[in-house]
């Protein structure tokens, strides 16, 4: 193995700054994943775990609390207590694995496919052929510390209301971490706190509002239907995390195609059992069912059609709402669709020929820091990139070149080395995605995807670096500037 950096490696002149433009599209990209986490949040609060502990823990505290007030601030202090323990499992998934490390750890295939089985083993709990839950032991501990009265008992009741009702939010704060975990850097700890803080507010708010208890629905049968639905979408959810395993290693088993019709079917299911037809457990055959119900299988079957009707490249444009969790485009059964939507990379994976395309043509490099499993990518090649003005600036005016940073494609051995970091750190550079991802993070002082760099073709930047930026009017924007 050669021994270097990235930047002798492959002659990079581009300064090692920051762009005061892509830490905003950071900023923008977790307040989106704190609003997701907070939704996610109120859906786990409608779950039979946690939902029927409100009335019991305001009951408490206002029949504990010598007056309102105290009821008030013991309430307001379990409400905190528990966003500083999600918080805290945020930010020690955060501190073991690193930034880095995450966004890595979000791609790798095998990652993703023991997430894909403890999804699907999680749904089918959901549906009632099981229950998961962390050991009684755990539970009966923590209840026995919470008996202690003051700070330390308010908190440790939270703990114990995280461990009880781990069966029904094990799944969402599963997911949120993982997907969190590809934004890398504190977004596991933005996600943590949104989903914490949409459950810690109804047991705040009606401890210092007890007459609003009246108006919560009673605990029932409801409860387990939001749970089955839950059970529905972790299902859909789990063959993302499939897909991502099959996209990066491109085994070819889940075609945008298959996937699609997996969605479709599974989106069928929902709205069979929303209308009785389909019987899970706990279900009673012939039970009256809801207008609800109704109007919520409905829109299931809608949204199967849009899905089955999707498939076919032609209707690709009908599902660009749903733009990056279908694979892309080009990934398809039908091999006569190739490209992004019809805008296709100059150069896929080879920085050196991109420069010498460059060049030859005089036209600056748009380099796409992108990957297999990166949904924001997906978005921008769907949405942003197949917009008519955008799509002609960008084949008129630049070499553009994807490089993939999860592709998991071995590099020739004389092509591989070790490389050096600043700071002195050795790493081996080994695949096409260790290249990548390491001369995007030497160079651009970036990790997470996607990055679009502009360089003149003696290869010197010749604008701010921009991430995720789905308004394709200031992407066009960013291009003529560039």
């Amino acid at each position: 193995k050669a021994t270097g950096t990235i930047a002798d490696q492959q002659n990079i002149k581009a300064d090692n700054s920051e762009s005061s433009s892509t830490q905003n599209e950071s900023q923008k990209g977790l307040w989106g994943i704190f609003f997701i986490a907070f939704l996610s949040g109120f859906a786990a609060l409608l779950t039979p775990c946690v939902f029927p502990m409100i009335p019991m823990t305001v009951s408490f505290f206002t029949k504990q609390s010598k007056t309102k007030a105290a009821g008030i601030k013991n309430a307001i202090i379990y409400g905190i207590s528990i966003i500083v323990i999600y918080v805290l499992l945020g930010t020690a998934v955060t501190a073991v694995f690193g930034a880095d490390a995450l966004n890595a750890l979000a791609t790798n295939v095998w990652f993703n496919i023991i997430f894909f089985l403890l999804l699907v083993v999680f749904a089918v709990s959901f549906l009632g052929a099981f229950e998961i839950m962390l050991p009684n032991s755990w539970a009966n501990k923590v209840d026995s510390k919470a008996d202690r009265g003051g700070l330390i008992g308010i908190f440790f009741m939270a703990l114990a209301l995280a461990i009880v009702s781990f069966s029904c939010t094990g799944p969402i704060v599963g997911t949120l971490l993982v997907e969190s975990a590809s934004k890398g850097g504190i977004a596991p700890i933005v996600g943590m706190l949104g989903f914490s803080l949409a459950i810690a507010l109804p047991f705040a708010l009606f401890a210092m509002f007890p007459g609003w208890m009246n108006t919560l629905p009673k605990s029932g049968g409801w409860l387990d239907t939001v749970k089955k639905i839950l059970a529905f979408l972790e299902l859909a959810l789990a063959f993302k995390f499939l897909s991502n395993a099959d996209l990066v290693e491109h085994w070819g088993l889940l075609k945008r195609e298959v996937f699609l019709g997996i969605w479709a079917v599974i989106s069928i299911g929902l709205a069979l059992y929303l209308l009785g037809i389909l019987l899970l457990p706990h279900d009673v055959k012939g039970a009256k069912i809801a207008v609800t119900r109704k109007v919520l299988a409905l829109g299931a079957f809608v949204f199967a059609g849009f899905l089955l009707v999707g498939i076919a490249p032609q209707n690709a444009k009908y599902i660009n709402f749903l733009s990056g969790f279908p694979p892309p485009t080009h990934y398809s059964l039908f091999q006569h669709e190739k490209g992004k939507h019809g805008l296709q990379a100059n150069v896929m994976n080879d920085y050196a020929q991109a420069v010498q395309l460059s060049k030859q043509q005089n036209k600056p490099i748009l380099i796409d820091f992108t990957g297999w499993a990166c949904v924001n990518c997906r978005k921008m090649e769907e949405n942003v990139w197949t917009d008519p003005a955008v799509m002609s600036f960008i084949q008129n005016n630049f070499i553009l070149v994807s490089l993939y940073v999860d592709d998991k494609a071995m590099l020739p051995i004389d092509k591989r080395f070790t490389y050096t970091s600043k700071s002195g750190q050795a790493k081996d550079i080994n695949s096409v995605g260790d290249l990548w991802a390491t001369f995007q993070a030497e160079n651009f002082s970036q990790v997470t995807q996607p990055l679009y760099v502009v360089m003149s073709p003696d290869q010197k930047l010749l604008s701010n670096p921009v991430g995720y930026t789905p308004n394709a009017s200031e992407y066009l924007a960013w291009l003529q500037c560039s």
